[in-house]
């Protein structure tokens, strides 16, 4: 595997970051992770603008231009010859020892072409299980939900260790008010009388590169989508329900906290949805080859 640092891509038994490395030492920087698809790259310039737009919120000078950040995603996914897999971008503040980033002027980036498969294949063809995890969202006037920032995930690794101790696939995060936030890497969607609901962003949720694509879907099949304050009443409640994430996809949830959703079976209108989204990113993307 050929591994992206700093501008040059290295065998990965030589990718190396330094251990004072800011992103090691203080969760301090930023990521995106991306999907690949027939030798396309899903919703490349979507990704590469949240990463520019996170950097800009951390004050991170972005060491590559946007057009060269893309490139250089394209060029590390094309010296693995990966055509479908997963391409995890990271980019840290640099290196320094100590809180101060005055004292840090040369920031880490690190692009990875590999593969990873979230969830197992039958969880997608009968859905998986969510459980209500104790760990809340970080409010947004707190920590702002709009960057894949690397600091905040510990919250999210210590909610699905939660869910994993209960034996359920996923782990569902509420707000710090009790309302539904998202599960522990992905945005959660519920079916209600035809009417797609998902949480509002000002809940404290990362606005979801694939959560947007299913909305657009939705409208595409013009099913009525709102973003809505949910709370569990809403979910244990609902017709259908699936979550979106760009490593997930998007994977039918059938039961909550024991209870069934609907029928306790993948609905008609997730499926619906999932066979869209198969067909779209079938199609679309930026050809990784030149």
């Amino acid at each position: 595997m050929q591994i992206y640092i700093n501008g040059e891509l290295v065998p990965e038994s030589e990718a190396k970051v330094s251990v004072f490395d800011h992103g090691l030492l203080y969760g301090d920087g930023a990521f995106e992770g991306i999907r690949a698809y027939s030798g396309r790259v899903f919703r490349l310039y979507e990704h590469v603008e949240r990463l520019c737009r996170s950097a800009q919120h951390l004050a991170i000078q972005m060491p590559v231009t946007r057009d060269g950040l893309a490139e250089a995603i394209l060029s590390t996914a094309r010296a693995n010859n990966l055509r479908d897999g997963y391409i995890r971008v990271t980019l840290t503040r640099g290196v320094g020892l100590g809180l101060d980033p005055k004292k840090i002027t040369n920031p880490t980036l690190v692009i990875i072409a590999s593969q990873l498969a979230l969830y197992p294949r039958e969880m997608y063809e009968n859905g998986l299980e969510l459980v209500t995890v104790a760990l809340r969202v970080p409010p947004a006037q707190a920590l702002e939900p709009r960057i894949k920032s690397l600091g905040k995930y510990v919250n999210n690794i210590l909610a699905k260790m939660e869910a994993n101790r209960a034996g359920a696939g996923e782990g569902l995060m509420l707000s710090s008010d009790g309302y539904v936030a998202e599960a522990t890497g992905d945005n959660i969607f519920i079916l209600s009388g035809g009417e797609m609901l998902t949480p509002p962003p000002h809940v404290g949720i990362l606005e979801g590169i694939t959560r947007a694509t299913a909305m657009e879907l939705a409208r595409k099949l013009e099913i009525p989508v709102s973003e809505r304050m949910l709370t569990l009443y809403d979910i244990y409640n609902a017709d259908e329900c699936f979550l979106t994430g760009t490593a997930a996809e998007i994977i039918p949830a059938v039961k909550v906290d024991g209870r069934l959703i609907g029928t306790g079976r993948p609905g008609p209108l997730t499926k619906r949805l999932m066979a869209e989204f198969r067909a779209l990113v079938a199609e679309e993307g930026v050809p990784i080859s030149r």
